[in-house]
């Protein structure tokens, strides 16, 4: 009796050891609002190609590089983050992060060539990954296992807010600058439009990254997982982690690999629109804008609810599972949109892609907290945005290969539908091995804070 009465007691105890639900969520709340700025940044310069295009004298294949070069150092940088998110003070990594990669977006904005536009790039991905790794840490100190989906489902949700936010204030400046010309600001002196877009949307982060510095963050939950799955909190251990689960972690990231993939590639949108229907890159921005408003949130919402409410029931994949649904909807509509007959039936159709590539994006870091102990959390998600970032670059690269070197680049819009094709096959076929495995590594996660 007195053995299970301090079992009882033990439970009781880790449980008062989260934070409260109102400390939880206003973190969650500071840690979304950065995310919407990241993205922000992020997106923009999507919106952008075609002025740039004209300054520079680029190609689709040289976009297609500059739009990736945000990933390739976004993942690698990853790494290191994920190892000092584990041991360092995460707010303080977040606060430094958000005003690097404000500054870098300033920087891209004033770009003089194709080189400095590059490097520029490649800083605002340096600073973003700071973000997410620190975010999904504090997260797992902040809620329970079965009450993860839905603070995870809201921070995910800047994504569709931040690209939306983008779309409208992309439109409403471009749509200005257009009417009146160039434009000044102290210290930078006359700016065409495109720059003075970059250089408004960057600022903002530089004074909201302060806010960091004094935020409390959540206590690190003591690692209760067995021995015999983990036994440290070190890279090496990180890694060899991996290695004795390699083909569940591959097959179950490759889903999110293709999503990013197709996310990325989508930052040629804009252009297919105005190549192939006709639609300024201000039209585009503002119905493009409005549709992520009001789906993305909504939609990430409801997808991290019904994960919590499923894993609650008892389901052990729940999570597993509605990232398969994403994917049987997200793959099938980022083809169709290229080949519909007008702008506004291919956009109606893009907007169910935007609810797969959602589901997908929300519900990806939740399953996979379920098969990650405590102690290599940070370094594991790290590791995540790694693989799913260097994967998904290849989708403006693949893009810009096609356009410039098969299609011809007034045919664009069969660039960005091969992309699907191509990235969805390893995935697919993987599905029914993943699953298994993922159940199996589950049962073996028992017991402890996952």
């Amino acid at each position: 009796m007195s053995s299970e009465g301090e079992t009882q007691g033990e439970k009781q105890s880790e449980t008062k050891a989260y934070p409260s639900a109102a400390a939880g969520w206003l973190l969650v709340l500071l840690l979304t609002l950065a995310y919407i700025f990241s993205f922000v940044d992020r997106y923009i310069l999507g919106l952008l190609i075609e002025p740039i295009k004209a300054e520079f004298g680029l190609s689709d294949r040289a976009i297609g590089w500059l739009l990736s070069a945000f990933t390739w150092v976004y993942g690698f940088v990853g790494i290191f983050m994920g190892w000092l998110i584990d041991r360092g003070r995460r707010t303080w990594i977040v606060a430094i992060g958000m005003a690097l990669w404000s500054a870098a977006t300033v920087a891209t904005g004033t770009a003089k060539n194709f080189f400095q536009l590059f490097t520029a790039r490649m800083g605002v991905g340096v600073g973003e990954a700071t973000l997410s790794p620190a975010t999904f840490s504090m997260i797992g100190d902040s809620f329970p296992p079965e009450k993860r989906g839905k603070p995870i489902a809201f921070y995910s949700s800047a994504l569709p807010i931040g690209a939306g936010l983008a779309s409208l204030l992309s439109g409403a400046v471009i749509a200005w600058t257009a009417a009146s010309g160039n434009q000044s600001l102290p210290l930078f002196g006359e700016l065409e439009p495109w720059r003075f877009t970059l250089i408004v949307v960057g600022l903002p982060g530089l004074f909201f990254a302060a806010l960091f510095l004094f935020i409390r963050e959540p206590a690190r939950r003591p690692a209760q997982t067995s021995e015999e799955v983990i036994a440290g909190n070190g890279i090496g251990d990180a890694f060899k982690y991996i290695l004795d689960n390699f083909a569940l972690y591959f097959g179950f990231v490759m889903v999110v690999c293709c999503m990013t993939a197709i996310a990325y590639s989508q930052g040629f949108l804009a252009p297919v629109f105005e190549r192939t229907w006709g639609w300024s890159p201000q039209t585009y921005a503002t119905v493009n804008g409005i549709a992520l408003l009001i789906i993305g949130p909504i939609n990430m919402m409801l997808m991290g609810t019904i994960s919590d409410k499923w894993t609650s029931k008892g389901v052990p994949d729940a999570a597993l599972r509605l990232m398969y649904i994403g994917f049987f909807i997200m793959v099938p509509t980022a083809a169709l949109p290229m080949f519909m007959p007008d702008a506004w039936s291919a956009f109606a159709v893009l907007c169910l892609n935007t609810v797969g590539i959602g589901i997908v994006s929300a519900i990806g870091v939740t399953a996979l907290l379920v098969i990650t102990p405590a102690q290599i959390r940070g370094q594991i998600v790290a590791l995540y945005y790694l693989a799913i970032s260097w994967f998904g670059s290849l989708g403006p690269i693949v893009v810009g290969e096609l356009s410039s070197q098969v299609f011809g680049e007034d045919n664009l819009r069969f660039a960005v539908a091969g992309v699907p094709f191509i990235f969805a096959l390893i995935p697919l076929a993987m599905m029914p091995m993943t699953r298994r495995r993922y159940l199996a590594q589950v049962q073996r996660i028992e017991g402890g804070v996952s």
